[in-house]
C-alpha cells in the first residue's frame, strides 16, 4: 500500500528522467552565458521577488484587469529567467500535475460549446500558472521567502485592520448578504477593500496561517508581538465577515495547523504529552467552539442557518444553482464547457431555474467539473493530494534537519485546507486576489522540493 501511495503521489518522481526526452526543456539555459554578462540578471531572483511583491501589495486595491496586466509581465520575466537558467531544472511533482491540469483545460477548450470564450478563460488560467512557476522558482531562497511572506502578512494586516474598523464604525452593505427574514437581516458584514465578505475570508486564510507560523519563526519580542497582533486582527476580521463558509474554512485551517504542529514537535515532547496533548488540544478547541456557539447569539443564529436547508435564502439560492450545474455536468460529463466564468455565464442560463441567475457554481469542485468535466475534476483532486502530500513530506524533511523554515510549510498546507474547505460552498477561489495567494502558498510548498543531482541517481 505504501508503494502504491508513493506512486500515486509521485513521491518517486525524477525530473531528470522526465525532462531528458523533452525538446522544450532543451531551450532552458540557452542564454546562460548572456546572463553571466548581464548586470540586470545578476539580480534576477531579487528582481523577481520585487515583481511578485507588487502583485501581492496592490492586489486587494486595484482592478482585476491591472492584476492581469502585471501577471503578463511576470510571465514574460519568468521566460527570460528560464532561458538563461543555470540551476537545477526546478520541476517538481506539483509542477507536473499543474502541467497536466493545464492540458486538461486546453482539451476542454477544444470540446467547448463556446470555444472563443473558453479560450479566454484558458489564457487567464495560464497567467495564474505562470505566477505559480515564477513564485516556486523565487521561493527557493529562504531570504526571499521570508521577504515575500512578510509582504503578504503586512498587506493582510492592512486589509484586516480596515475590516475590523468597518465592524465598529459601520459600513454600507453592498448587497443582500443576509437572509432578509432572519434576525440578522440588518447585521453588518465587513468586506474591507475587497467588496465581498466571502472573498475577504478566502483572502485572509493565507495571512492567518502564515501569521501563526510567524509566531514560532520570527525571533525577538517585537516581531513576535507583531505576529500575535496579526493573528488576532486577521482572525477577528474573518469572524466579522459573518461568512459561514469562511468559518468552516477557519476551523479546517486550525485543525490542520494543530495536527502538523503536533507532528513537528512530537519528538521533543515527554511521553505523557505525546499521548494526550493532541487529544486535549482538539478537545479544548471543540469545547471552545461549542461554548461560543451557545453563548454568542449572532454566531449561534448564523451557525444554525447552515442546517436550515431551503428555509435560509442563501442556502436555497445555492441549492437551486447546484441543481442547474449538475444538469450541465450531465450534458458535458467528460471535458465540460471550457474554463472560465465567461463560458459558464453563456451556458448556465439554459439550465438555471427562473430567478436564480449566477456567475459561478458556488463550489470550486462543481465549478471544476462543469468547466473541465469529470476528468478535470479528477485531475484537480489528484493535484490537491499531491500538493498536500508534498507539504507534509517536505515539512518532515526540514524537521529532521531542524530547519525552522518547515513551519512555513505547515502554514501553507493549513492555508490550502482552509481555502478548499470554504471552496465546498463558494467560488471566490477564482478571483485574482485569492487565486494569486493560492498559487503563492502552493509554490511555497513546491519550492522546498529536494532536487537531487544526476550523480545521485537521477
Amino acid at each position: 500500500m505504501n508503494s502504491i501511495w508513493n506512486q500515486f503521489t509521485l513521491s518517486y518522481f525524477s525530473p531528470y528522467q522526465w525532462l531528458s526526452g523533452s525538446y522544450l526543456y532543451r531551450t532552458v539555459g540557452l542564454l546562460s552565458q548572456w546572463r553571466q554578462g548581464s548586470l540586470l540578471l545578476k539580480w534576477g531572483e531579487p528582481l523577481g521577488a520585487l515583481l511578485i511583491s507588487i502583485v501581492l501589495i496592490f492586489g486587494p486595491f486595484i482592478t482585476t484587469s491591472l492584476i492581469g496586466i502585471w501577471l503578463i509581465a511576470l510571465a514574460g520575466y519568468w521566460g527570460i529567467l528560464t532561458i538563461s537558467d543555470q540551476g537545477p531544472p526546478g520541476v517538481t511533482p506539483i509542477h507536473l500535475m499543474v502541467m497536466l491540469y493545464w492540458v486538461i483545460a486546453a482539451i476542454a477548450v477544444a470540446f467547448s460549446p463556446v470555444k472563443a470564450t473558453a479560450f479566454s478563460g484558458l489564457i487567464k488560467l495560464s497567467l495564474y500558472l505562470f505566477f505559480f512557476v515564477i513564485c516556486a522558482r523565487i521561493l527557493r531562497s529562504s531570504r526571499l521567502t521570508n521577504w515575500l511572506i512578510t509582504v503578504v502578512l503586512l498587506i493582510g494586516l492592512v486589509v484586516s485592520s480596515y475590516g475590523v474598523r468597518q465592524n465598529f464604525f459601520g459600513v454600507e452593505q453592498l448587497a443582500t448578504w443576509n437572509d432578509p427574514s432572519s434576525e440578522l437581516a440588518q447585521a453588518t458584514r465587513v468586506y474591507s477593500y475587497l467588496d465581498n465578505p466571502n472573498l475577504l475570508c478566502a483572502y485572509l486564510f493565507p495571512a492567518i496561517a502564515l501569521s501563526i507560523g510567524a509566531v514560532f519563526i520570527w525571533q525577538g519580542w517585537l516581531p513576535k508581538t507583531l505576529a500575535v497582533t496579526m493573528v488576532l486582527t486577521n482572525s477577528a476580521c474573518l469572524y466579522f465577515t459573518g461568512s459561514r463558509g469562511g468559518w468552516i474554512g477557519m476551523i479546517a485551517l486550525l485543525v490542520v495547523f494543530m495536527l502538523l504542529l503536533f507532528l513537528w514537535f512530537w519528538k521533543f515532547l515527554p511521553i505523557f504529552w505525546r499521548k494526550w496533548l493532541l487529544t486535549l488540544v482538539l478537545g479544548g478547541f471543540t469545547g471552545f467552539i461549542l461554548v461560543a456557539v451557545m453563548t454568542i447569539e449572532p454566531l449561534q443564529l448564523r451557525v444554525l442557518s447552515i442546517f436550515a436547508g431551503r428555509e435560509d435564502s442563501s442556502n436555497n439560492f445555492r441549492m437551486n444553482v447546484w441543481m442547474g450545474v449538475i444538469d450541465m455536468i450531465r450534458d458535458y460529463p467528460l471535458t465540460g464547457i471550457g474554463p472560465g466564468n465567461g463560458a459558464f455565464n453563456i451556458v448556465y442560463p439554459r439550465y438555471m431555474s427562473p430567478k436564480y441567475s449566477a456567475l459561478s457554481a458556488y463550489s470550486i469542485f462543481l465549478e471544476t467539473a462543469v468547466e473541465m468535466g469529470l476528468i478535470g475534476l479528477g485531475i484537480f483532486l489528484w493535484l490537491t493530494v499531491v500538493i498536500l502530500n508534498q507539504g507534509v513530506q517536505q515539512m518532515q524533511r526540514l524537521r529532521l534537519k531542524h530547519n525552522i523554515q518547515g513551519l512555513w510549510l505547515i502554514a501553507a498546507t493549513a492555508a490550502i485546507a482552509g481555502i478548499l474547505a470554504q471552496g465546498l460552498v463558494d467560488t471566490v477561489w477564482y478571483r485574482p486576489q485569492v487565486n494569486t495567494l493560492w498559487w503563492f502558498v502552493v509554490a511555497l510548498i513546491a519550492s522546498q522540493y529536494q532536487f537531487q543531482t544526476k550523480e545521485q541517481g537521477f
